[in-house]
């Protein structure tokens, strides 16, 4: 992946999936660490609101829709609040209001667990809102990369069209 091609071989991606398995390692030694002064109230809050407001709703929406299809405010939802941007910006105003605390590991344990376990990024408008293989990507990837990714074959096509507007 280079600035002009936006996209990672699966290599590139196993290495830039394995620095957030560092940094969600990090973290949780942290959590584990402090385990004694973690004010579990607000680590499982802080922890959910991630996927409260900006994974749920989409969720819900991708899979009632019968084309696949959503707004684009569920995807502007999901990467607002799966932003590092976005997450940094709360955790200084909850440490400008209240105090820095170790309560708010929760944050980088979810946005690195979401990377680097599961390999979600933020969601371009132009796929489906759930992993969908999009069959292009998957033919370039063959005649770049060779052999086909796993996720590829693994999944079938989406239940509709898919715009390609917005990119």
């Amino acid at each position: 992946m280079d600035q002009v091609n936006v996209f990672e071989s699966p290599t590139t991606s196993r290495l830039h999936r394995s620095e957030y398995l560092v940094g969600l390692g990090v973290s949780l030694a942290l959590l584990v660490a402090h385990a004694g002064q973690v004010r579990w109230v607000p680590a499982v809050l802080l922890f959910l609101y991630i996927d409260l407001f900006g994974y749920i709703p989409g969720a819900i929406a991708y899979r009632r829709s019968s084309t696949g299809r959503i707004p684009r405010g569920f995807y502007l939802a999901y990467n607002t609040m799966h932003s590092m941007i976005t997450n940094a910006a709360v955790i200084g105003v909850w440490i400008w209001v209240s105090g820095p605390e170790w309560a708010l590991l929760a944050i980088p344990i979810h946005l690195c667990t979401d990377r680097g376990v599961f390999g979600n990024f933020l969601k371009p408008f132009a796929l489906p809102f759930e992993p969908v293989p999009d069959q292009d990507f998957v033919r370039l990837s063959e005649r770049l990369f060779g052999a086909r990714r796993p996720a590829a074959s693994a999944v079938a096509e989406p239940a509709g069209p898919i715009v390609r507007s917005n990119r």
